[in-house]
């Protein structure tokens, strides 16, 4: 209960300073607001639904936010709804408290009625007794006013710390989801690189085995052409030799007829010489 009154007392006297600081310096108030983007706080004022806002220095909390690290759209979430957490808290306060003008007409109310009570008993002998009433009555009021705002305030300092708990909830709850969507891409990160790289180990096996496919073949179609070469090589060598073997076997037959042609030549000129002679 102490945590939730000086919550609520820090959150009004942060709001009093920034009223006075805005009131005393309006050009410099006005020079930071378009510093931030025209980024303005909650006012004073009664809105249409006739409900009551206080002052919220929502740009320091958004600031402090900030400055923790947290993101702008998150710290201004956060800060809305600390503040609607804040008015809300503070709507119900103003609502449960007895204010100082119904206090002041109860006051006199009592007055009244102790003043005629006091006129009616006047008459009466027992003014010992109706003086003790008349105080017990008193006490029992002030007593039933106090408990009742005790009791007031300890609701609203409940429900602000119960709207707490379930901001600060949340939060916590939104950051580890924010942790279990970054385990989960991670893992799909990892997933995929690992998946990438049997893609690139197979791809990489499969020419690597074509390659050397592709090169056995070529070895064995160039050792094919080299047999066929050297079949043909030696094929030309016989077909030379067997060439120029029957070349020497007709030229040693034509000398042979040429020979025998001369001789026979040479026989017939001398018997016809022998003839004539």
């Amino acid at each position: 209960m102490a945590l939730c009154s000086r919550v609520v007392r820090s959150g009004i006297n942060s709001a009093i300073f920034f009223a006075k600081s805005r009131a005393i310096n309006p050009s410099s108030s006005s020079s930071f607001g378009n510093r931030f983007d025209y980024r303005h706080i909650s006012q004073l004022v009664r809105p249409n639904n006739n409900k009551r806002a206080f002052l919220v220095d929502t740009l320091a909390l958004v600031r402090g936010l900030e400055a923790q690290g947290v993101p702008s759209k998150q710290a201004e979430a956060i800060t809305a709804a600390i503040t609607e957490v804040l008015n809300d808290s503070l709507e119900n306060v103003a609502h449960s408290f007895v204010s100082k003008a119904e206090m002041q007409k109860s006051e006199m109310i009592q007055d009244s009625n102790l003043s005629k009570f006091k006129s009616e008993v006047q008459s009466s002998q027992n003014l010992e007794v109706v003086k003790g009433r008349i105080e017990s009555l008193t006490v029992y009021n002030l007593e039933r006013l106090q408990w009742k705002n005790f009791f007031s305030l300890s609701e609203a300092c409940g429900l602000v710390t119960e709207r707490g708990m379930k901001l600060s909830i949340m939060q916590e709850h939104h950051f580890s989801l924010l942790q279990r969507e970054t385990e989960k891409l991670r893992g799909d990160i990892d997933k995929m690189r690992s998946e990438l790289r049997y893609e690139i180990d197979k791809v990489t096996a499969g020419q690597r085995l074509d390659l050397n496919l592709e090169r056995g073949r070529i070895r064995d179609e160039l050792a094919n052409q080299n047999a066929e070469t050297t079949n043909l090589t030696n094929k030309l060598d016989r077909e030379i030799h067997a060439l120029r073997a029957h070349l020497e076997a007709a030229k040693y037959d034509v000398i042979k007829y040429c020979i025998g042609t001369l001789v026979s030549i040479c026989a017939v000129g001398i018997a016809t010489v022998r003839i004539l002679l």
